[in-house]
């Protein structure tokens, strides 16, 4: 049976390295789905609710045998910089208390309903040993669960423990996008805002770089098994 890994993100940016001249599909609700022979990437927003909506259409477009998160995450560790990787040995819902493990790895990813302030990753910290947090994890692990299909999450740390835009959750959508041209002419207007700006864009080019080379080498590992 080949195996057919679909990767489930948030946003078309964080995976825009790994899928280039790949197929590329907009369907309904704001959903990108990409496929090469070997898998399917797809994208439906940030946060629990737009999840299933990603992951249906990655298994309407391939047989697929396993679902991985994948993404930009915060820090909760104090000891994780930029670009460093998270797969998690332990996702937890934090609104409902689910765990899901995978016994390969250690490190504890902690899914929120929102963006999580340097206070709440402090709090995560303390309370799960989380290294990391998103929003998303869980959602996908609760799904592959659902459907028996292999589960992993794999996360590039795009924000340090101590790092913070203030405002950021007020620009996201009901369809989980981020509205960057509002919140561009936002900061543009606050020069106390600049330099952590500039810092997060920077953070977040260096992180997706390091997703991109993460992700490439999963996608080798299926390759290898098939």
């Amino acid at each position: 049976m080949k195996l057919i890994p679909a990767m489930i993100a948030a946003l078309p940016r964080e995976v825009s390295g790994l899928v280039k001249g790949w197929e590329r599909r907009s369907i309904a609700c704001g959903v990108v789905v990409y496929t090469n022979d070997e898998a399917v990437v797809a994208c439906a927003g940030m946060g629990a609710e737009r999840v299933a909506l990603a992951v249906h259409a990655a298994m309407d477009a391939m047989k697929v045998t396993a679902l991985i998160s994948v993404g930009l995450a915060g820090a909760c560790d104090a000891k994780l910089r930029v670009g460093e990787i998270v797969r998690a040995g332990v996702v937890v819902d934090a609104r409902t208390g689910e765990r899901f493990e995978d016994a390969q790895f250690k490190q504890v990813l902690v899914s929120t309903d929102a963006i999580a302030s340097v206070r709440e990753k402090s709090r995560l910290h303390a309370s799960y040993s989380a290294a990391a947090v998103d929003m998303e994890a869980a959602s996908v692990a609760r799904l592959a669960h659902a459907h028996g299909l292999g589960f992993h999450a794999i996360k590039a740390i795009s924000d340090e423990a101590e790092f913070e835009v203030e405002g950021l959750a007020r620009f996201s959508t009901a369809e989980g996008q981020f509205r960057e041209a509002a919140f561009a002419l936002h900061a543009a207007l606050r020069p106390a805002m600049w330099s952590k700006v500039i810092a997060l864009g920077r953070n977040s080019s260096k992180a997706v770089d390091a997703l991109t080379e993460a992700l490439r080498g999963e996608l080798d590992w299926f390759k290898e098994r098939d």
